[in-house]
Formats: structure tokens, sequence, C-alpha cells
């Protein structure tokens, strides 16, 4: 059994896989902020659900961002804590590509979107081939919403992890060339990033969990506290 961590935003889930894909259980939870501390207890809430335990774990799949720096930084802990005290291995996968990947067998270029600060968006490019496989056709990158048209230049499909927020600004920064995914699909799924992974977990091809690292972009907005007020304790 395979367990898959998603928290590349503020929406974040798990799944658990056989090893032929099939999803035994999945949990997601859509809005929040610093909700990740129920991250636990929904896990202890799929397995119970599932009937098992956490030691039939025999692997650990989790998305390396680009997206939230607090969310990727509890996804990576849970996933390199669960790896070291179960001795399994663990597997990390783009964020975008997973989010790629939820819209399978595409004929259309596929651009997934993450929200980054600022107004800006992470996003990259993917086709599916003839073999129905994913192909990057280029790296991650920030943008903003209307620089989107440099790598939308033909009719494109869009999911992102907002479709309210994102999907009328795509729609309007690119007009008919951008064709949004239905408003279900626009949500990071844990269930994904397993799958994609799977490839790799059967092919003995795991990360080494102590090198393994969010993909960041950026680095973190960190402001200093404000200066403390005379007399407090």
């Amino acid at each position: 059994m395979i367990l898959a961590i998603s928290t590349s935003t503020l929406q974040f889930g798990l799944a658990l896989l056989e090893e032929n894909g099939n999803v035994l259980a999945e949990y997601f939870l859509s809005k929040g902020k610093a909700h990740f501390g129920g991250l636990m207890p929904a896990l202890d809430f799929l397995l119970t659900s599932a009937k098992s335990d956490i030691r039939n774990l025999e692997g650990i799949i989790v998305a390396m961002g680009p997206g939230s720096f607090t969310g990727l930084r509890v996804g990576l802990s849970t996933a390199k804590g669960l790896s070291h005290g179960l001795d399994v291995p663990v597997i990390g996968v783009p964020s975008l590509e997973a989010l790629a990947y939820q819209l399978s067998y595409s004929g259309f270029p596929v651009i997934p979107v993450l929200d980054s600060r600022k107004y800006e968006f992470f996003a990259a490019r993917f086709i599916w081939n003839d073999d129905h496989a994913l192909i990057r056709n280029g790296e991650d990158v920030c943008l903003k919403v209307e620089d989107l048209s440099s790598l939308c230049k033909e009719p494109t499909l869009f999911v992102g992890n907002d479709f309210a927020g994102q999907g009328s600004l795509i729609k309007e920064g690119l007009g008919p060339r951008a064709i949004l995914a239905p408003a279900h699909l626009w949500n990071p799924r844990a269930s994904a990033v397993g799958l994609l992974g799977l490839k790799r977990f059967h092919a003995h091809d795991f990360d080494d969990s102590q090198q393994l690292s969010p993909i960041y972009m950026r680095p973190p907005d960190i402001r200093p506290n404000p200066s403390p007020v005379i007399g407090d304790s």
C-alpha cells in the first residue's frame, strides 16, 4: 500500500493506493489556513476507513512543489518522517506535473497553474503523446497572468487550484485560446501525485530522503515581527 501526500497549496490531500494504481481511500480539504495540524488525524482516518494499519505502508510519494512554503515543508517533513520511521522508500514528484496528470490523454496541450504570491502563477506546459505519456514542454515558471500567452500559442487546456479566481483571469487574459477544465478537477489530488510516482516505485527509482528538498522557485516571504510594545511581557 502506498501513501500519497499533496500539500502544495492550502488545499491538502492524502490518498492510499494499491501498487496497481487502485485508489483505496482519499481525503481532500479544499480551503482553510493554518489547518495542516489536521494532516495526521486525516491519515489516521484514511487508514481506519481502509481497515489498514500504518505499518502496511510500502512507500511514500509526495508532491515537491512549487507551491506554498508552509505546505511543502509540512508535506516533506511528514513524508521523510514516515519514510524513516517505517523504513520505506520515498519518491518526490513535481506538483504541476501531478496536476496536469489529472487531465489524462487530453488532445490539447495542458497548462497547470498554482497560486504564487503577488498575483503570479506557477505554471508549466505539457502534452500527451501518441503513447499516452505525459511529456513536459518546458520548465516550471513563475509569471503574471498576462504573461501566460508566452506558453499558450494555440488552444490549451488549463487546470489549477482555484477555478473561480484563476479561471476567470485566464479566460479574460487569453480569450478563446484558454479552455478551462471542468471545475471539479481544479483541486490538486493526492491520488494523482501517487499515480504519477508509481512508475518510479515499480522501477525502484527512489529518492534519498536526506537529499529530498522542496521546489520553491523563489525565496520565502519572511517578514520581521513588529517591534514589541514597551511594557509587554
